[in-house]
């Protein structure tokens, strides 16, 4: 593979960084909910962990492909909760931090007219789209409102 613009070097740590932090954040999540009794939605955190984690080996892979040692750099806080509903609703917050750097990464591709790299984020957005849209489905079906958790980090 060519080198990579040095922009898309730090999309692709930054992508690591992100996916490791919600690789940590569902692990606890399933933590928390099995330590509550939830055994379904601990399950299905921990299926969203082996996701996240199939998203930070691909992005590992890349970076290896390109000569780049991966490196996180930055995880981000877990963001906590003291019931489903709020932890659902950290999710869907951290989901959308990566949706839209993965929107950021695409666009600059775009920019460079470097249509593998491009294609790379794409996918990576498609998965973590779906993941949002998967998280305001599960919020909506326990009678949450799903875009509550952007009114509170919009106050925040």
């Amino acid at each position: 593979m060519d080198a990579a613009h040095p922009r898309v070097l730090g999309y692709l740590g930054r992508a690591l960084s992100l996916e490791l932090t919600a690789v940590q954040q569902y692990m606890t999540h399933a933590s928390l909910a099995e330590a509550w009794g939830d055994q379904d939605s601990a399950d299905r955190f921990r299926r969203e962990t082996v996701e996240e984690m199939r998203h930070a080996e691909i992005i590992i892979q890349r970076m290896l492909s390109l000569g780049v040692a991966p490196a996180a750099s930055q995880l981000l806080p877990v963001g906590l909760g003291s019931d489903l509903i709020a932890l659902l609703h950290r999710n869907a917050e951290l989901e959308q931090v990566l949706v839209g750097h993965y929107a950021d990464a695409v666009r600059f591709c775009g920019l460079i007219a470097d249509g593998d790299h491009r294609g790379f984020f794409e996918e990576l957005w498609r998965d973590e789209s779906h993941h949002a849209d998967d998280l305001a489905h599960w919020l909506a079906s326990i009678g949450a409102d799903p875009r509550a958790h952007a009114v509170r980090a919009a106050l925040a």
